[in-house]
């Protein structure tokens, strides 16, 4: 897997939401909703950087961290915000954990 690709894919990704959230959500949700949306766009910016930087380190195990809580942390945000399906925020701290696992295997990975 191509990790520089896939973090420059997720970072493109959320500028986009983050545009689309401040230009095409502020008139029809409300403020808390908009504040949430905020939320998973910029956990999925800073996670993208975390894609390049395990990219650049072959630390793959982190990498499929990142991705996978990315997808599932701020996917289920998103997913809150648009549908008001309240259950989706149970899923979000899954995806939580995901990226702590990611954060800890790239410091393993430092360690050698």
């Amino acid at each position: 897997m191509n990790w520089t690709l896939v973090g420059a894919l997720i970072g493109f990704c959320g500028v986009a939401a983050g545009a689309f959230g401040a230009h095409g959500l502020i008139a029809v949700v409300a403020p808390n909703r908009l504040e949430t949306f905020e939320v998973a766009v910029r956990y999925q910016m800073y996670h993208a950087l975390a894609l390049l930087l395990a990219g650049l380190l072959d630390a793959r195990a982190a990498a499929w961290c990142f991705l996978a809580g990315t997808v599932i942390f701020s996917g289920s945000l998103y997913l809150l915000v648009l549908t008001e399906q309240r259950w989706l925020g149970a899923v979000t701290p899954i995806g939580g954990l995901v990226l702590l696992a990611g954060w800890a295997l790239l410091a393993l990975q430092g360690r050698h």
